[in-house]
């Protein structure tokens, strides 16, 4: 993994698609921009499929990531939904794969853990620990774009950027291995 590398977090939907950029400069993370493509619910499926894979390629033209972490589509009783999302999933991940991004998947468990610690965390905890965590604004920001940053995180806790450096496997032993660093960001944005 480089130095200095931008990640693209996504959570697909069809309706509402999550995204969040970040920023890894060495050991520290910059939140670039977050935000959500919302979709015309009553436009033919395929229509949506062909805006979601314009509007991923334009986020990359824009803002040249190096990699794309996605989240995985969950198994639920309603397999006409599930379908759906996996669509979305697959037309985002042939957006980055046009540019030559690398992709990772993520289950959503596995970026609750990453996040919270907690697998079985709710979307507002995740959002709560990421706007303590990483300097994300205090205002009301859609779950689906949270979730989408904490997807990239996620893939950066998963993936710690330089050579020689340790793996965690989440905030907390992020922070256990930090402390002094995590009170001086804190202090730092108080100021």
């Amino acid at each position: 993994m480089q130095n200095e590398r931008i990640i693209l977090g996504i959570d697909p939907g069809t309706q509402i698609m999550g995204y969040g950029l970040i920023a890894v400069k060495g050991n520290k993370i910059e939140l670039i921009t977050l935000g959500v493509f919302k979709f015309n619910s009553k436009e033919e499926h395929s229509l949506r499929l062909k805006k979601i894979f314009e509007s991923v390629l334009s986020l990359i033209e824009k803002y040249h990531p190096d990699e794309l972490a996605i989240e995985a589509p969950f198994f639920g009783k309603n397999v006409q939904s599930m379908l759906k999302l996996g669509r979305a999933q697959g037309v985002a991940m042939a957006a980055a794969l046009y540019r030559d991004i690398p992709i990772f998947e993520y289950s959503p468990r596995k970026i609750k853990q990453s996040i919270t610690g907690k697998g079985s965390s709710s979307k507002e905890q995740v959002a709560a620990m990421l706007e303590n965590l990483a300097s994300m604004p205090a205002e009301k920001i859609p779950l689906d774009a949270t979730d989408a940053v904490a997807a990239a995180m996620c893939h950066y806790l998963q993936n710690i950027g330089t050579v020689g450096e340790k793996k965690f496997t989440g905030w907390k032993s992020y922070i256990d291995q930090n402390p002094k660093k995590i009170v001086a960001q804190h202090k730092g944005r108080r100021e």
